[in-house]
């Protein structure tokens, strides 16, 4: 099969602007987004209070997965990432799936992100069409990203900043108030009161599944790293601080919210997100507006993560000519400008399901996006698991090393196709395998052509 310097010689051209402090940056611009400002009032609605340990469990499988691609990545940084490894160490046709999944899940999830936005921003215009924010707000940050992925950095960098200040500062203030005007009875009421999991472990386990698209970005770092200038020490560094902070900011966030008001309030219809509901409730003067203005900066941060790595990881479908040579083309700012104009399509699917579901446009976005995580991230399990027997093979030492395999890695397998199984039987996720598996059976097909084709070519 060769060396893995074959396919990273191949995604040669794109400029290594990165520092380590914006790639940690990049993987939390990607996960703290909508799903948890506006993602987590879903998750409530099924989970109840029980969210906490929702998004505990979804936790755990982002870190055993982190664990298992930071190993891949510091062996071989490169754009294409876990597709370039699923080609590598599972079979090419793997890799083929696993990047064109991602990159229709990242795609959708982008869509995800600026439906949210507009949402937002009714809190402020109601009256305003919600055509204008997506136009908008998605024009700017298309331009950001064809400018240079040094403007993206950078750009990215001061979102996610904003983004940690804000967190830190609601739980401060959360603390402050639960410490002045709550007891323990006021505590126990909010989380017990029409009970702690009120729709029992399925609605927990519902829960999990919202969490998953929650966490869902913490994987760019290991796509951006063929980007930055020390890769190895840029991946290891955002490995170790990127996750404590987002257990931190998710379950210590979620666990103030459902402390300080009535599940039953937090997923009321007019509620926009539990984090301006809470505000709204405390009676802090403006917190609520400010609290806003945070949250569409969180959903823009996540949508600028999303169409980089969109972007990139099509050029590295283009790169392996499993896609149109034209996408793997770079411009002299180092962009990958015609992927990124391919990967910006689906806004425009977003735009069309705000404009006749406006009220499910959300939940049907992520309904149809999880298929593509859910698959990339079981990839990403399945590929470690080959990558370490080869590893130990070929007595090769490993550059970064995780305790715990194969535990870690077949716990996070087994999480994932039992999540992906249980999507089926959850009416709000049932278009998830329905889109998801004719979406994969037309990839295999296109793979199967695609080969014969290049063998007819070969044996002229």
């Amino acid at each position: 099969m060769g060396n893995f310097e074959r396919i990273q010689s191949r995604e040669t051209g794109l400029h290594k602007k990165l520092s380590a402090s914006q790639m940690s940056m990049i993987a939390i611009g990607g996960a703290i987004g909508t799903g948890l400002f506006l993602g987590s009032k879903f998750a409530i609605g099924f989970a109840g209070p029980a969210v906490i340990i929702s998004y505990a469990l979804g936790g755990l499988i982002a870190l055993a997965l982190m664990g298992c691609l930071a190993e891949m990545t510091v062996q071989h940084p490169t754009s294409g990432s876990f597709g370039a490894y699923a080609e590598f160490y599972l079979h090419p046709m793997a890799g083929f799936l696993v990047r064109y999944s991602y990159w229709a899940c990242i795609v959708l999830a982008v869509g995800t992100e600026v439906t949210a936005i507009a949402e937002y921003m009714k809190f402020w215009f109601p009256q305003v069409n919600s055509w204008i924010w997506i136009i908008l707000f998605s024009g700017s940050l298309i331009g950001v990203n064809a400018y240079s992925v040094k403007a993206f950095g950078s750009v990215e960098y001061w979102f996610s900043t904003i983004k940690i200040f804000a967190i830190m500062v609601f739980i401060v203030l959360a603390v402050s108030v639960l410490l002045s005007q709550g007891s323990i009875s006021r505590i126990e009421q909010n989380l017990f009161n029409g009970g702690f999991a009120p729709h029992g472990f399925s609605g927990i386990w519902t829960g999990v599944i919202i969490s998953i698209f929650s966490y869902l970005g913490i994987e760019m770092i290991a796509i951006a790293a063929g980007e930055a200038t020390n890769p190895e020490q840029a991946v290891k560094t955002a490995f170790k601080g990127t996750l404590a902070r987002l257990l931190i900011f998710y379950l210590l966030a979620l666990s103030l919210i459902v402390m300080l008001v009535p599940w039953q309030e937090l997923i009321e219809e007019n509620s926009t997100s539990p984090f301006v509901t809470v505000m709204q409730n405390v009676g802090i003067p403006f917190a609520d507006s400010i609290l806003n203005f945070i949250v569409i900066v969180a959903a823009l941060s996540a949508m600028n993560s999303m169409l980089y790595i969109a972007t990139r990881m099509m050029f590295s479908l283009s790169r392996a000519n499993e896609a149109p040579q034209i996408l793997g083309k770079v411009k002299n700012n180092g962009v990958p400008l015609n992927a990124l104009a391919l990967s910006s399509a689906g806004i425009a699917v977003a735009a069309l399901v705000y404009v006749f579901n406006p009220e499910t446009a959300f939940p049907i976005m992520i309904a149809l996006s999880m298929f593509g995580a859910l698959f990339s991230w079981g990839a990403v399990f399945l590929t470690h698991l080959c990558f370490r027997i080869r590893m130990r093979q070929q007595q090769q030492t490993l550059k970064f090393r995780v305790p715990g395999f194969p535990f870690i890695t077949l716990a996070g397998l087994i999480a994932i196709i039992s999540i992906m199984i249980t999507t089926w039987f959850t009416p709000i996720f049932h278009a998830t395998l329905l889109f998801g598996i004719p979406f994969l059976a037309f990839l295999i097909l296109v793979y199967i052509i695609q080969a014969y084709h290049k063998k007819a070519q070969e044996n002229k």
